[in-house]
């Protein structure tokens, strides 16, 4: 069980809170949520989330590059 975390909402996610993806730091890496349920949560490394946002900032997530 993760302890109480700070969430932070994605600033792409939608204005009325709906449809939110939602990051919070934790002592084993990054913690991620989907706002509508909220009891699963997907923790990874930080060098591992980083490259998944490098990826997407690039737009070679999927493409193999």
């Amino acid at each position: 069980m993760l302890p109480e975390l700070r969430w932070t909402k994605s600033s792409y996610s939608e204005a009325a809170g709906n449809a939110c993806v939602e990051i919070a730091t934790s002592r084993d890496g990054i913690a991620v949520r989907d706002s509508k349920r909220p009891a699963t949560v997907f923790v990874t490394g930080w060098a591992s989330f980083g490259a998944l946002i490098e990826s997407l900032r690039s737009g070679s997530l999927g493409t193999g590059r």
